[in-house]
């Protein structure tokens, strides 16, 4: 056999191997676990010992009957922006056990992280494995209110749970039992609610699919699935493809004197998917010409001078809501995306640290720890 033979045969030889090899690079590549921002990882601040926690609430009953509730804007004409109290009142009641377990994860979670006394960490996983168990808020008997109840719901749980799942304090090693349980409920849960909001007319694709796209992003990075992920990334780019040259949502500047106040509540879950997606190889800040800033500007352009929105839509703007500094919580995300200016960064600081339950608890602790302090949030 010549040389040149003998090359010949070596490189047929080599050429499966190489390519396997490359094959097998990009599968590792496109396998890499999904993980959330780098905060996430922090360790607990302080193991206390001494004096003992707060005790642990009785576990809110799960809910696993229909999600059929009534809308707070019951009566109200198609904006849906007149509250019905009533309707209110009934809704806020038959839904109490779900808002007690998102806020109290919540709550029971930032203390853990705080303090790192194992009956709060016991408290909460106690609280998700029952609901778990239960398979609580799997019914397929919903109306709007119902599956928007269930979106919600995830995202504050699963949002929470992520701080847990990768603090490098490794707080559930000795918990993997209980941790199945609940990824294994999160994760039909995330199923149910791609179901519940997937393909919907663009007319009828709001702030509700954002918020549905985050508890499954969230969720996604809890269970580590990549199928979740990418349709998180797909309703991202449905929602912000909306954002017109100017930086408004025609969908959310239907609902009259409150169109302000639902494009300030559609960013917190566009800037934290965008925030997730970043750190997970995929950058969307650009996408439609970078209309994620562009909302972000427009609303703080409008919260300064709210005649901006009353001359586009010819309402005058209901500013309640946006008194509440916890509504601006969008803002952590947000200027770790983007470099937000002076002005932004100078409001931003007035009004931190940002807690909000819907988000998974501290925002200001995971994206910009050094302005950490006080009491203050949702």
């Amino acid at each position: 056999m010549t040389r040149t033979m003998r090359t010949r045969t070596l490189k047929t030889l080599l050429a499966p191997s190489l390519l396997t090899l490359a094959m097998f690079a990009g599968a590792t590549q496109a396998a890499a676990p999904l993980r959330p921002p780098q905060g996430y990882f922090a360790p607990i601040e302080k193991v206390k010992v001494g004096e003992p926690a707060q005790g642990c609430d009785a576990t809110p009953t799960p809910y696993t009957g229909s999600l059929q509730f009534r809308s707070k804007y019951e009566g109200s004409d198609k904006a849906r922006a007149t509250l019905n109290v009533q309707s209110e009142k009934a809704f806020r009641d038959s839904t109490a056990d779900i808002t007690k377990i998102e806020r109290g994860v919540s709550k029971q979670v930032m203390q853990f992280m705080r303090d790192g006394r194992p009956e709060q960490l016991e408290c909460t996983l106690n609280w998700l494995t029952a609901w778990a168990q239960a398979d609580a808020l799997m019914s397929k008997d919903f109306n709007h209110t119902g599956k928007s109840m269930r979106k919600w719901a995830l995202g504050s749980m699963a949002s929470a749970y992520v701080r847990l799942k990768f603090s490098e304090s490794r707080p559930l090693a000795n918990h993997q039992e209980q941790a199945q349980l609940i990824e294994g409920w999160f994760s039909r849960m995330a199923d149910q609610v791609v179901s519940d909001w997937d393909n919907l007319p663009l007319d009828k694709t709001n702030n509700h699919s954002y918020w549905a796209a985050w508890s499954v992003m969230a969720t996604a990075v809890a269970t580590n699935r990549r199928d979740l992920f990418d349709w998180a990334v797909k309703e991202y780019k449905v929602g912000v493809n909306q954002v017109d040259a100017d930086g408004f949502l025609p969908n959310e500047l239907k609902r009259k004197q409150r169109a302000l106040s639902y494009h300030n509540y559609a960013l917190p879950p566009l800037a934290m998917i965008a925030s997730f997606a970043q750190v997970n190889g995929v950058d969307l800040r650009q996408e439609n010409n970078g209309a994620l800033k562009r909302l972000g500007d427009r609303v703080l352009a409008g919260v300064k001078d709210p005649d901006i929105f009353e001359e586009k839509n010819g309402d005058e703007q209901d500013m309640k809501d946006l008194k509440i500094d916890s509504k601006f919580a969008w803002l952590e995300p947000f200027c770790s995306l983007y470099t937000c200016s002076e002005d932004v960064l100078e409001r931003k600081h007035e009004m931190q640290p940002f807690k909000t339950f819907r988000l998974g608890g501290d925002l200001t602790k995971v994206y910009d720890p050094s302005r950490e302090k006080g009491e203050k949030g949702s």
